[in-house]
């Protein structure tokens, strides 16, 4: 862009922190409209960007109200809510009631305004959801609109962010106003950073690790140090549960049997860490049975599904010698399943959980080199990372401050909730101002070249749209 600012107008729909209004901002961009309808981040909003948010964009319910509230702009960002379209909800898509529709709310404001240009986010399930339907619905209305649309799967990480966060990113421009000429995605970066550049050492806790989560850490932590030197470790999750497991998962499963009403069928088996089924009745055997394996309707189990059970039953077989001191001195079957699960990405380095990020899911403990930090989650706090003992700047392990997750969503410096859980659950949905920042310069770039701040409201250019 030549080192020159732009002078262009936006609106930041769906606004949450504000990522988007801080990349733009950057870029010399006017914020003149946005919408936000958590109350909490509403007022937040307005504290660090001097706009008060429209609450509701449910009430721009007709054209003449868009033409009213929503000033002109060059510019159109909304990060539209992702839970329809995400795999951690139920993929309702468009016909969540709540929340899948305001997409369209988007598409009548670009309608009606006519911005030039647009940038959408959302989560990279978007592109693969309902067949394929839902991104081919999006880029045809687009499309008819008069827009050219290109869409790509971008990432913090590759462009020196420390945090792997896979976006869908949706670019547009006017075909009238000649659409995505010259427009490139943003190269990824060269460079090499790790989690310390969004560290801060003298950062007090927020809060503690709860004892029973350091003490999962504890028991994965001695697992890897049990483990001999010549072995390597699985790339696959490692499901204790399934160590001395011996119920049935092909052709015969636990709820084919319990379909056909016939327990008995499992008898000869055990269940999670060798538990007997014999003489147990449906319900107590689904107590004794994995949760993974234990869905009613289940009665095939997928392919990935039976790969992994093989793959540990094969792991604890090969080794049991120093597997079964582990079982027996820590009892993993007392702890919350998610606790009984492992996900070592860590292959090739030391084996030391406290030399690492951690980060307790649904899926299980999961272990990350400190060069990135797993995404930030929005879902609950518990998932926030986990700095292991050695790279926290404490000596002992802590959660990431929401003051070092806003660096990761590149937010540094901007006024956060007060409340932790709210800070954590409000970057988990944000998006990444320097990634956004990376794909609007060369969108923008003909604001700075072909086309002047005065020619962008120009009777060429209004016509132009009016065409449209």
């Amino acid at each position: 862009m030549a080192g020159q600012p732009l002078n262009f107008r936006f609106v930041d729909l769906f606004a949450g922190l504000g990522g988007f209004h801080v990349a733009l901002r950057g870029l010399g961009g006017e914020g003149v409209f946005a919408a936000e309808w958590e109350s909490g981040l509403n007022a937040l909003y307005a504290t660090n960007f001097g706009i008060s948010p429209w609450s509701d964009v449910n009430e721009l319910d007709t054209d003449g109200a868009i033409a009213e509230h929503v000033p002109d702009h060059e510019v159109l960002t909304a990060g539209f809510p992702c839970q329809p379209f995400s795999k951690s909800g139920k993929q309702q898509g468009f016909e969540h009631t709540l929340q899948g529709h305001l997409f369209f709310k988007v598409h009548d404001i670009l309608r009606v305004k006519r911005p030039g240009r647009f940038i959408l986010e959302n989560v990279p399930n978007i592109l693969s959801h309902d067949g394929g339907e839902t991104k081919a619905t999006i880029i045809k209305m687009l499309d008819d609109l008069g827009y050219e649309v290109d869409i790509r799967r971008l990432s913090p990480h590759q462009f020196g962010i420390p945090q792997v966060r896979e976006r869908a990113y949706f670019v547009g421009a006017l075909i009238s106003e000649g659409g995505l000429v010259g427009f490139k995605w943003p190269e990824e970066s060269k460079e090499e950073t790790t989690i310390a550049t969004a560290l801060d050492p003298e950062a007090p806790p927020v809060r503690d690790v709860p004892q029973r989560t350091e003490d999962a850490i504890d028991m994965w932590r001695d697992f890897l140090r049990r483990a001999p030197k010549d072995i390597k470790l699985p790339s696959f999750p490692i499901w204790s549960m399934e160590f001395r497991a011996s119920y049935p998962y092909e052709g015969l499963t636990p709820p084919r049997a319990w379909s056909e009403r016939r327990p008995e069928k499992l008898d000869e088996f055990t269940g999670s860490f060798g538990s007997p089924l014999d003489g147990l009745s449906i319900a107590d055997q689904k107590l004794l049975i994995p949760s993974h394996s234990r869905r009613d309707g289940d009665i095939e189990f997928p392919a990935w599904k039976r790969a992994f059970i093989r793959q540990n039953r094969a792991l604890y077989c090969d080794n049991r010698k120093w597997i079964d001191p582990w079982l027996d001195e820590w009892r993993p079957w007392e702890f919350p399943s998610s606790f009984q699960k492992f996900e070592w990405n860590a292959q090739g380095g030391v084996r030391d959980i406290d030399e690492y990020v951690i980060q307790v899911r649904a899926s299980g403990v999961r272990v990350k080199r400190p060069t990135t930090a797993p995404a930030l989650i929005a879902m609950t706090q518990t998932q926030v990372p986990i700095l292991g003992a050695r790279i926290s700047g404490t000596g002992a392990r802590r959660y990431m401050t929401p003051a070092e997750c806003a660096k990761l969503q590149s937010l540094g410096g901007i006024t956060l909730p007060a409340r932790d859980v709210a800070a954590y659950k409000a970057l988990g949905n944000a998006v990444n101002a320097k990634v956004v920042r990376k794909i609007a310069e060369p969108l923008l770039e003909a604001l700075a070249s072909s086309e002047t701040p005065s020619d962008i409201t120009s009777p060429r250019i209004m016509e132009a749209r009016g065409a449209a």
